[in-house]
């Protein structure tokens, strides 16, 4: 791994990051709901533990090597901090895409799931979109906060804050368009219905900017570090 480019070593951890995120995403709300015998508040908090307890792992181990962005909406938020360039921007937000898909895949194999699914959870209407713009608000605020005032912290408060958006929001907080692509393609207790994606990306996508601007005011301009590593 070493010797390999620099750019390519990034893309494989953005690659890795997500496709493991949505194994645990997925995977554990598959578990959850298989053992958890109809209780979906009890299907609800395995699927939140283990999302939660992923990001700190992945975030704290490939951290270093791209940023652990996992995350289009974030990585949007770096390139219009400048600090990621849009070529190699666009290249993580393909990759975490992709490898999100993946990850959803290789979960319905070792679930013995048919590979490919398309989800009919419908997540709809106004109330679902909100909650998906206020868990990515939050999100990128915890992200740019912590960058700023605690940047050995960031792996564990953005866990942190995910497990706990789990239950603040309506829509259990996807806060991610690549998660939320992928899950589509899952008809499984994490699924969302290929219509209901578009108004949760939308909302995502502009939170993500709206936060980037509130929190330059909040935090200062200064908030901005030499290497991006948020999730």
């Amino acid at each position: 791994m070493a010797g390999l480019p620099t750019t390519t070593r990034r893309l494989l951890a953005e690659g890795f990051g997500t496709a493991f995120l949505l194994m645990a995403v997925v995977g554990s709300g598959i578990m959850g709901e298989r053992l958890a015998g109809g209780n979906i508040a009890l299907a609800l908090l395995a699927n939140t533990a283990a999302t939660g307890a992923a990001l700190v792992v992945l975030i704290s181990i490939l951290g270093p090597v791209s940023g652990a962005h996992f995350n289009p909406a974030v990585s949007l938020v770096f390139m219009l901090r400048r600090e990621l360039p849009i070529a190699l921007g666009t290249a993580y937000i393909a990759v975490q895409i992709a490898s999100g898909i993946a990850g959803v895949f290789a979960t319905h194999l070792m679930f013995e799931r048919p590979v490919f699914e398309i989800a009919t959870k419908l997540r709809d209407g106004p109330a679902q979109a909100f909650s998906e713009f206020v868990a990515t608000f939050g999100l990128v605020t915890t992200i740019l906060g912590a960058l700023r005032f605690c940047p050995e912290r960031v792996a564990a408060l953005v866990g942190l804050y995910i497990a706990s958006a789990y239950w603040f929001t309506a829509s259990t907080s996807f806060a991610n368009p690549a998660v939320t692509i992928s899950r589509a393609l899952s008809d499984s207790f994490a699924g969302i219905a290929p219509n209901s994606a578009p108004a949760f990306i939308a909302a995502q996508l502009a939170a993500a900017v709206i936060a980037y601007f509130a929190s330059g005011w909040l935090f200062g301009r200064d908030a901005r570090t030499a290497e991006a590593e948020p999730v």
